[in-house]
């Protein structure tokens, strides 16, 4: 079998068990039904039947979604591999093992298991409390964050090939000396091109001729719609998309439909809850109370962002995306089983153990969709397809590391001297960027701005647009930052960047040179 024949026949095999096979037997055998004449016609009114009907379409979307998992999965030689560096792997089994001893030490601390069985009376509590989860306040104080982005990147700084000498590095500047290949500003600029300003977009403040542009960006997104292909609106979101279309789109451009399983999935997870108490569930609580109920902006969307991440806490789909990650899903054992494998489960039951700011993965969403089914479960789609990456160690190019090696070699070859003054302060680039690259600048920028990242984020299916934003911002702000002296001051003068204006700041960035 060649490489080329099994790129297709996985996603055609995975296709058969999936709940999109089963949907379109479904409608064949009532088309075969309903034909009635010459049966060496039947298969062509099959087909015919399942075109107009919008199968046809649906298929060739789970098609396209499927190939480009592929796309990501494969290494060089056509075979997926994880994680295929050897010190990456212990790097991030080392961090899996250090997370999961804080969060063992604190329960064994404060006595609290990590799952339990709510009494009746409890379980009646919070059904009743469903939409109202932010009014209860236990106290959480003992309770801390299992790590944040500033652990994380000092684990990220202790990363070293160790087939590499130092004086073969070439990030000289750097906190991260590591020989990842990342893009070249221009190779970036030939990727995001329609980013550029020869090409209107949604969210740039254009003159007398912005609202003609954005009637026609708005009549033209409803076509896109109406045609249901995910490749093609892709293309068109690179252009940013309408607030008025946003919802439509994205679900589009994840190819999301949401089924009555689906919906009957839900109504399980939260069974889950209402009849188990997890540890992560005060974890959850007091990230969302930290976090998003601080924010002027998202405060708002206090329960629904704390619903989604219960449920999501308990979603055993969510464990499929560890074979696309280095990461491995934490285990525990039943109580009283201590070591014997045969006891070890999944805990949390989706191998996801918050960070201080995951609620912020969510907070945005709230502002795109009413419907808290498919809040759920578009937030559950973005993160197993792009969040996951920004928060696990691994070589991948839409990775955190790859994504802070890219910040660090972007902004030494646009602003040389800039970063060079920051790092001989002390004040190295990467510890003020990589808080904005791990939340993906949610709780940074204001929620408009950020909405018209992550479009860009989806259009493109990569992460990258964030660390050219990161380097963006640093390079809007290098005359006051040449000025500073000491790393506070560097601090005070990139703490407040939720007067950017993205698309901008990225054409700044992205200008094709003539």
């Amino acid at each position: 079998m060649t490489d080329m024949d099994d790129f297709t026949l996985r996603p055609t095999n995975e296709l058969r068990v999936s709940p999109l096979y089963n949907e379109l037997k479904s409608k064949a055998k009532e088309l075969v039904c309903r034909t009635s004449g010459d049966v060496s016609q039947l298969k062509m009114n099959i087909h015919e039947g399942l075109a107009k009907s919008g199968w046809k379409r649906s298929l060739q979307n789970e098609v396209y979604c499927r190939l480009l998992e592929r796309v990501d999965a494969a290494s060089q030689n056509g075979v997926h591999i994880k994680e295929p560096l050897a010190y990456i792997r212990r790097a991030q089994a080392s961090w899996e093992k250090r997370i999961l001893k804080s969060l063992n030490s604190m329960c064994t601390e404060m006595s609290v298991p990590l799952a339990r069985k709510r009494p009746i009376p409890e379980q009646k509590e919070i059904r009743s409390n469903w939409n109202e989860l932010g009014v209860d306040e236990p106290d959480l104080s003992l309770f801390r964050p299992v790590y944040g982005p500033k652990d994380f990147l000092d684990m990220l700084m202790l990363l070293k090939n160790p087939n590499l000498a130092s004086e073969q590095l070439c990030n000289f500047w750097g906190l991260l000396q590591l020989p990842f290949p990342v893009k070249s500003l221009q190779q970036l600029r030939q990727e995001f091109c329609e980013m550029t300003p020869r090409w209107s977009q949604v969210g740039v403040d254009g003159g007398s001729h912005t609202d003609i542009f954005e009637a026609e960006r708005v009549g033209l997104g409803q076509k896109v719609i109406a045609a249901d292909n995910i490749a093609l609106c892709q293309q068109y979101s690179r252009r940013g998309i309408p607030p008025s279309l946003r919802m439509q789109l994205w679900l589009q451009d994840v190819g999301l439909r949401i089924t009555d399983s689906d919906k009957l999935r839900y109504e399980q997870l939260k069974m889950h809850i209402f009849k188990h108490d997890l540890l992560v569930d005060k974890l959850i609580y007091k990230d969302v109370k930290l976090t998003a109920t601080n924010d002027d902006q998202y405060f708002v969307f206090e329960d629904f962002i704390h619903q989604v991440l219960l449920l999501f806490s308990r979603d055993t789909e969510v464990i499929k995306h560890f074979a696309r990650s280095s990461a491995t899903p934490p285990k525990s054992y039943i109580r009283g089983m201590l070591g014997v494998s045969d006891y070890a489960v999944v805990y949390p039951p989706n191998g996801i153990i918050p960070f201080h700011g995951f609620s912020m993965y969510v907070a945005p969403l709230c502002f795109v969709f009413e419907d808290p089914v498919t809040l759920y479960y578009i937030f559950r789609e973005i993160y197993t397809r792009h969040f996951f990456r920004l928060h696990t160690i691994s070589s991948h190019p839409q990775g955190i590391v790859s994504l802070s090696v890219l910040f660090e070699s972007l902004l030494q070859a646009c602003q040389p001297q800039l970063f060079y003054h920051l790092r001989q302060m002390g004040a190295q680039p990467l510890r003020i960027a990589f808080k904005w690259l791990m939340r993906a600048f949610s709780g940074y920028l204001a929620s408009d701005q950020l909405l018209l990242l992550w479009d860009r984020v989806l259009a493109y299916n990569s992460l990258e647009p964030l660390a050219v934003l990161a380097v963006a911002i640093f390079a809007f702000r290098r005359v006051n930052l040449l000025e500073t002296s000491s790393y506070a001051a560097v601090e005070a003068v990139m703490a407040d960047i939720t007067t950017f204006r993205v698309i901008p700041i990225l054409q700044a960035i992205l200008l094709t040179e003539h």
